[in-house]
């Protein structure tokens, strides 16, 4: 029984506490009403059975432990409902549960309110909605666990003071408010696509809710950049098969098998990715999932159109320039123009000061010096590279890529 309670902490904690957090309005008391409720899972559960319906279940009881807690404590004037709460007649069903606007989309708007800085705003979805822990987050910030920590705090109390409203907006406050969510929802994906840390190399549990989350956005606003979205994050996720061995081990894309790929996902993206471009609306995340659905339409890896790809980086950069994208084009520039060309372009990037910490940038440059034949300067680029990843995957692959050039 504790392996299946486990297994539903997993499945279910995010869902059940995004409905707490509306149901008691403070995040500190859902989150502890949250714990709550699976301890009493684990008292409880392994005695009487498994309930019908555990979210719900567990919704119930951290609800309900969370009102009797706060009586004692006399803090009902805490809470903007309490009267409501304390009601049996308000006691939670499944059809509130599982009711169409999502409980985790009220609380990603929530979480990404314009009244709290960017950065409050992808702490606070990280955590709250993904359940990443703070020491996570704060890597992928590359930012002290303490800064992080008091970040996440302040947003919740800037929520609680100014009464953010835990809602999804109405459709007139849709647009402007959708361009911190769809950066928030990409930044998850990121994180289960390509986990900033650790043993694994992907986490598919992220990806999927960021995909869900997408296509949530898409029906409740069909904006291109939404479309472009769900695309880009279907089409790198078409991949994940592919993208590593049995064993874990990292494939470059070039090296992947590609009939593994998902191509009813491929489809789909690319109809997005169209759909997106047709609207002549579209913005850097639909040049992202163009310039990703030429990789994934290509039969093989010499098929890759990479003029097409390079003239696509071209536009991403006048329309959403950052240093990152200028990596990835002169890792374009390199395959349409041999290594040369591209080296110059990752050095200068490099010699500006930017990315010395991003360990991707020194294992292109690696790969390029590799490439002409510099093996003293391709080693040391790996060794800087290495130094830098925390990615136990890449590591190995980085590892490996100078085992074999160091007896080459």
């Amino acid at each position: 029984m504790r392996e299946k309670i486990d297994a539903i902490y997993q499945s279910e904690s995010r869902h059940v506490l995004a409905t707490l957090i509306r149901l008691l309005g403070d995040f500190d008391v859902a989150e502890e009403a949250l714990h709550d409720a699976f301890r009493a899972a684990l008292e409880q559960w392994p005695r009487d059975g498994l309930p019908a319906n555990p979210r719900s279940w567990l919704v119930s009881a951290g609800r309900f432990k969370a009102i009797d807690g706060l009586r004692r404590q006399a803090r009902f004037d805490a809470l903007e409902d309490a009267d409501a709460l304390a009601d049996p007649a308000s006691e939670v069903d499944d059809t509130e549960v599982e009711a169409l606007e999502d409980d985790r989309l009220r609380l990603i708007f929530t979480c990404c309110h314009p009244a709290l800085s960017p950065d409050a705003q992808v702490a606070l979805t990280l955590r709250e909605v993904c359940g990443l822990a703070t020491e996570e987050i704060a890597r992928a910030f590359l930012t002290p666990t303490p800064t992080l920590a008091q970040r996440i705090v302040r947003a919740k109390t800037k929520i609680r003071d100014a009464k953010i409203p835990y809602q999804v907006p109405a459709p007139a406050e849709l647009p402007q408010r959708l361009d911190s969510v769809l950066r928030v929802v990409y930044l998850v994906f990121n994180e289960g696509y390509s986990a900033s840390s650790g043993a694994a190399l992907t986490r598919h549990d992220l990806s999927e809710e960021a995909i869900r989350l997408g296509r949530f956005l898409v029906e409740l606003l069909p904006e291109p950049e939404a479309q472009g979205l769900l695309a880009l994050m279907l089409l790198h996720e078409s991949r994940r098969a592919a993208r590593a061995t049995a064993d874990g081990e990292l494939i470059l894309l070039d090296d992947q098998d590609r009939s593994l790929w998902d191509r009813d996902r491929i489809a789909e993206g690319s109809a997005l990715v169209q759909r997106a471009l047709g609207s002549q609306r579209f913005g850097p995340y639909a040049v992202q999932a163009a310039i990703a659905a030429v990789h994934a339409n290509a039969s093989h890896a010499a098929a890759t159109d990479w003029p097409q790809i390079v003239a696509l980086y071209d536009i991403l950069l006048q329309i959403d320039a950052s240093p990152v994208i200028e990596l990835n084009s002169a890792v374009a520039v390199a395959m349409r123009d041999g290594p040369a060309a591209g080296l110059a372009l990752i050095d200068a990037i490099l010699q500006n000061g930017d990315l010395s910490d991003y360990h991707l940038a020194h294992a292109a440059r690696a790969d390029l010096y590799r490439r002409l034949g510099r093996t003293d300067e391709a080693i040391a680029a790996y060794e800087q590279a290495l130094a830098l990843a925390r990615q136990e995957p890449e590591r190995r692959f980085l590892a490996r890529r100078l085992r074999e050039i160091r007896v080459e």
